[in-house]
C-alpha cells in the first residue's frame, strides 16, 4: 500500500510520530487496531453489571462537593437522579467541572459502576452528542506527542481512501466454514463498530486470522525441517524393548507408556525427531529417556545426554548405569573435572564405538569429543542451554534424533506457540505410591514455629532447604537475603551444619556445596533459586521459601519439587506477606494443588504470557487482537487447520490459498534458516 503520507492531513512531522508506532504505510495505519472501545451508549442502571464501565443519563440533584488533598489533587462528588435512583458520581482531579453541574439540569456521565455503593467512579463527563452518535468509541495505543483525535481522523481518511483495496487473506472455504466476516468489513468494524455484536464478530475473525497465520508459519517451519533435514530410521526389535521395559524395577504409568510409544515411533521414522518432553518433577522422564537410549543402542547407534550441572550429570550417570549396565550397554560420564587419563580413555572408547552412551555437561560439545555413530541426542532442562550449544551437540552425529526434556510445566497454549515447530509429549501422571508434598502458607510473624519445625525435621535425621530471593542485602528491595539468613540460621541452629549456595559461587564451589548436601554432610542448605533445577536428595523433606510472593507459581513449584523424592512425607512452607490480590492468590493456589500443569495454567492467567518465562522470550509472538490466555481454544483450532493445510497439495498450488502463501512469503518463511 501507499506510504502513510498519502493520507490527508499527515505531514512530515505527523509521519515521524506515526513511524514511532511502526506505522509507515496506509496498510500499517489500518492495522493499528484499538486496544479497547469505550461504550458511550446510554444504558439503564438495571442492565449494568457491578464493576462494569458504563454511561448513564441523570438529573443533577444537589450542589457538587469539591475537596482538595495532597499536591494538586482533588475529588469532586455530585449526586444524580438516574432512573428513579439517587447515585453518586466521583471525579478525580477534575475540579474545573464543578461549574458544569447545574441543579435540575440533565448530564451524561461515564464511569465504573459500583452497585454496592450506588456510585460511578472514577467518572468522566460525556458530551450528550457523543453518547447519542458514537456508542462504541475506539481507544488506540499512542506514543509521544501523537493525539488520539488526530489518529482517529487519519484512520477514517485512510479507510475512505483505501478501504476498498483491502485484500482477503483467508480462503473462501474457511470463511464459510466458520461464518467469518470478510476482511474489509472486519477492519472497518474494529475501528468504527456499528454495534457491540458487529465488534464481537470482527474480533472473532481477526483473532482466528492472527492465530492461523502464526500457526501456518510454525507448521511450515516444521514441514521444512522434516523434509530438508535428512533423517535415519533406527531399526530395533519391539520385543527387545518390551522385555527391557518389563525388567525395569517399576511399572510405567499410562502417560510414560504413551510418551515412550511416541518417541519409539519417531526413532523408527525416516524423519529426524525434534520432540519436547514435558514432565513434572518426579514424573519419570529419566526412565523414558533410558528406554529411548536402549532402543537407539540396540539399533546400532550411540546416545548422548547433556545436562546443565556436573552433579546432575553424575546422578543421571548413576541411574542410567543401574538400569542399562545389566543389558550390556556401556554408559560413561564426561565432565569438566574428569582426569586427563580418564578423559583420554573415554574419548578413545567413544570414537571407537566401545562407549554406547555418554552423559555430561557442556563438556560434551567441546572439540575432540567425537562419536563413532551418534543416533540420539537428549538435552535435559533444554532452556538452560543456548541455541548454539544445542546445535553443536546435534551436529556431532549424522542426522541424530533430538529429544529435549524439561521439568518446567509449560501451559499447552504456550507450548504450541513457542515450541510450535516441535512435537510435544507430556507426562502428566505421577508414579503410584508417591506422597503429595504438604504445602503451607505462613506469615513472617510465625517464623518461630517454622524454625521449630525445621529443627524437628533435622532431629529426625532429615534435611532442609531454605530459599531466598537475593544474595546480599539490598536497599531497594525489602526482601530476605541468603547471606543474612545463613548467618541467622547458623546461630539459631548450632547443632546442624548449614551450607550456603548462590549464583556468585564458581562452578567448583557450587558443586562442592551441593555434594556436601547430597552426601548429608550439611543438614541445612540456604540458597537462592540456583537449586531450582538441581540434584536428587531423597533425604530432604522440608522446603522453606522466604518472600514466596516474589516468585511465579511455576518457579515455586519447581523449588517445591526439590523435596518429596524419598519415601518420607515432605513439606513446603511459603513464608510470605503479599500485599496484592495476585500475590495472595498465588499462595492460595500453591497450597491447594501439587499438579504442575494446573499451576502453570493459573500462572499464565495471573502473569500473562509475556512474563511467564521470567524474561521476554523471542519465540513468544505478539498479537494485535488475539490473546494467548483467553483465546486458547481458537489457537487449538488454528493449529489443526494450519497443520492440515500445509500437508495438502492444494495449499501450495491452488489460487484459493494465494493470500496465505503471499503472507508466508512476505514473512520470509521460505528463506529463513532455522538454527534450532
Amino acid at each position: 500500500m501507499q506510504p502513510v503520507s498519502e493520507v490527508k492531513g499527515v505531514g512530515e512531522r505527523s509521519a515521524e510520530l506515526l513511524a514511532s508506532l511502526s506505522i509507515h504505510t496506509i496498510g500499517d495505519l489500518l492495522e493499528h487496531f484499538p486496544f479497547r472501545h469505550e461504550d458511550y451508549a446510554v444504558r439503564p442502571l438495571e442492565e449494568i453489571a457491578h464493576d462494569e464501565r458504563a454511561t448513564v443519563r441523570g438529573i443533577v440533584h444537589s450542589e457538587p462537593a469539591l475537596r482538595f488533598y495532597g499536591k494538586k489533587k482533588s475529588r469532586l462528588t455530585v449526586r444524580l437522579l438516574v432512573d428513579g435512583l439517587l447515585i453518586q458520581a466521583v471525579f478525580f482531579n477534575q475540579h474545573y467541572l464543578k461549574s458544569k453541574f447545574v441543579l435540575g439540569e440533565e448530564v451524561v456521565v461515564t464511569g465504573k459502576w459500583d452497585r454496592n455503593r450506588a456510585q460511578l467512579t472514577p467518572a468522566v463527563m460525556t458530551a450528550k452528542k457523543q453518547a447519542e452518535e458514537q456508542g462504541l468509541d475506539p481507544v488506540y495505543p499512542l506514543k509521544g506527542d501523537l493525539k488520539m483525535s488526530a489518529l482517529k481522523k487519519w484512520i477514517r481518511e485512510a479507510m475512505d481512501l483505501c478501504g476498498s483495496e483491502i485484500e482477503e487473506t483467508l480462503p473462501e472455504q474457511l470463511i464459510r466454514a466458520y461464518k467469518l466476516m470478510e476482511r474489509k468489513e472486519t477492519i472497518r468494524q474494529l475501528h468504527f463498530p456499528s454495534s457491540p455484536e458487529s465488534l464481537k464478530q470482527a474480533k472473532r475473525r481477526m483473532v482466528y486470522e492472527e492465530l492461523l497465520l502464526f500457526q501456518l508459519k510454525m507448521q511450515t517451519f516444521r514441514k521444512q525441517e522434516r523434509e530438508q533435514t535428512e533423517g535415519q530410521s533406527r531399526q530395533f526389535a519391539d520385543e527387545d524393548v518390551e522385555a527391557f521395559v518389563k525388567r525395569l524395577p517399576f511399572p510405567l504409568t499410562g502417560a510414560q507408556e504413551k510418551v515412550k510409544n511416541e518417541i519409539l515411533k519417531d526413532l523408527r521414522s525416516g524423519y529426524r525427531m525434534n520432540r519436547l518432553l514435558q514432565g513434572d518433577v518426579g514424573s519419570g522422564k529419566t526412565v523414558v529417556a533410558a528406554i529411548a537410549l536402549f532402543a537407539c543402542v540396540r539399533a546400532g547407534f550411540q546416545g548422548a545426554l547433556m545436562v546443565p550441572t556436573e552433579i546432575l550429570a553424575e546422578q543421571h550417570a548413576e541411574s542410567l548405569q543401574s538400569l542399562l549396565a545389566s543389558e550390556g550397554i556401556t554408559v560413561r560420564l564426561l565432565s569438566g573435572s574428569s582426569r586427563v587419563k580418564e578423559r583420554r580413555e573415554i574419548l578413545g572408547d567413544l570414537a571407537s564405538g566401545k562407549t554406547d552412551i555418554l552423559i555430561g555437561t557442556h563438556a560434551l560439545i567441546q572439540d575432540g569429543v567425537d562419536f563413532q555413530n551418534l543416533g540420539l541426542v537428549i538435552t535435559d532442562e533444554q532452556h538452560r542451554f543456548g541455541v548454539n550449544q544445542r546445535r553443536v551437540l546435534r551436529e556431532k552425529g549424522l542426522f541424530p534424533d533430538v529429544l529435549f526434556m524439561t521439568a518446567t510445566p509449560i501451559p499447552r497454549t504456550l507450548a504450541i506457540s513457542v515450541f510450535g515447530d516441535m512435537d510435544v509429549s507430556v507426562i502428566d501422571e505421577m508414579p503410584k505410591g508417591r506422597k503429595p508434598i504438604e504445602t503451607y502458607w505462613a506469615r513472617p510473624d510465625m517464623f518461630a514455629r517454622v524454625l521449630a519445625f525445621m529443627e524437628k525435621q533435622m532431629r529426625a535425621g532429615h534435611q532442609v532447604y531454605v530459599i531466598c530471593p537475593l544474595i546480599e542485602e539490598s536497599d531497594k528491595l525489602d526482601v530476605q537475603n541468603a547471606i543474612d539468613i545463613h548467618a541467622k540460621l547458623t546461630e539459631a541452629l548450632p547443632d546442624f551444619a548449614c551450607g550456603l549456595m548462590h549464583g556468585r559461587l564458581d562452578p567448583e564451589e557450587k558443586d562442592e556445596v551441593m555434594k556436601a548436601f547430597a552426601e548429608n554432610r550439611t543438614r541445612l542448605l540456604v540458597s537462592t533459586t540456583v537449586v531450582e533445577v538441581g540434584v536428587n536428595v531423597p533425604n530432604a523433606t522440608l522446603m522453606v521459601i522466604y518472600d514466596a510472593e516474589r516468585f511465579g507459581l511455576a518457579q515455586l513449584h519447581q523449588l517445591r519439587g526439590r523435596v518429596g523424592r524419598g519415601s518420607e512425607q515432605s513439606y513446603c512452607i511459603l513464608l510470605a506477606d503479599p500485599k496484592s490480590e495476585t500475590g495472595k492468590e498465588r499462595m492460595r493456589v500453591m497450597t491447594e494443588t501439587n499438579d504442575g500443569f494446573e499451576l502453570s495454567e493459573r500462572d499464565l492467567e495471573l502473569r500473562g504470557p509475556g512474563d511467564f518465562f521470567g524474561r521476554k522470550q523471542s519465540g513468544l509472538p505478539e498479537f494485535k487482537v488475539a490473546d494467548l490466555v483467553h483465546d486458547y481454544r481458537v489457537l487449538e483450532v488454528a493449529r489443526q487447520d494450519a497443520a492440515r493445510l500445509v500437508e495438502s497439495d492444494a495449499f501450495w498450488t491452488s489460487g484459493d490459498y494465494k493470500g496465505l502463501r503471499d503472507w508466508l512469503e512476505k514473512e520470509g518463511v521460505f528463506e529463513m534458516e532455522r538454527l534450532d
